[in-house]
């Protein structure tokens, strides 16, 4: 393990201040082992009646009457504002997976910080979850047991190529690029293996595969 703030060996759960759905919280904790809120985040826990295992951010978001509701210890101030609470969040997470919910649907432009994120910190695996889809970044190599028609969309946030099977449209060596080709709304026709040659490609698929997308990052004897 390392130096980070938060180390664990299994999943953890990550909450933002954006948009949660009803179930989304009690979702993402009955699959984790510690829960941490990115800023205001910490609010929205609290309002579910859930204590964090710990609060990290810049603390801009968090009023001070719900700061004084989490024990000192657990609050991690990291003052620097050259990035997100989400990245402050994700780069002091070790674990094998993060599970982070209220960081879609609220604003675009945290949304597209989000997504900078998870290319930029991909030695830290996470999923984003919105209210159809979940998003992460793609491994080198990833095996999905998805389901004959599942929407699965490539979006690239730098210059990649790859291969693929179990897709409608095949991806082999196709250069993709966010200013060139991208990869939306593609299909499975079954199960999807994707190999990457490199980081930057972004992995969106309906949300009904969480668990899969879950097995496919942390196998079974990831410990």
């Amino acid at each position: 393990m390392s130096d980070s703030i938060v180390q664990c060996f299994d999943p953890v759960a990550l909450i933002g201040g954006g948009d949660l759905g009803k179930h989304d919280l009690e979702s993402v904790l009955k699959r984790s082992a510690k829960l941490v809120a990115a800023d205001g985040g910490a609010s929205a826990a609290l309002r579910a009646g859930i204590v964090p295992d710990a609060v990290i951010g810049d603390f801009d978001s968090l009023p001070p009457s719900d700061a004084t509701q989490i024990p000192p210890d657990r609050l991690h101030i990291v003052s620097e504002q050259e990035s997100t609470d989400f990245e402050k969040a994700l780069r002091a997470i070790d674990a094998p997976l993060v599970l982070a919910v209220g960081f879609l649907g609220a604003r675009v432009d945290h949304q597209l910080a989000a997504f900078n994120s998870l290319v930029r910190h991909a030695q830290q695996p996470c999923i984003l979850i919105g209210f159809t889809q979940v998003i992460f970044h793609a491994p080198p190599r990833l095996d999905l047991s998805l389901s004959a028609g599942d929407i699965v969309s490539l979006f690239p946030l730098a210059p990649v190529t790859g291969r693929s099977t179990g897709l409608e449209w095949p991806i082999d060596d196709l250069a993709f690029a966010p200013d060139q080709r991208i990869g939306t709304s593609n299909r499975a026709t079954g199960t999807v293996t994707l190999e990457m040659d490199k980081p930057g490609m972004l992995v969106i698929v309906p949300r009904k595969a969480l668990d899969v997308v879950i097995r496919a990052l942390v196998p079974p004897d990831h410990s």
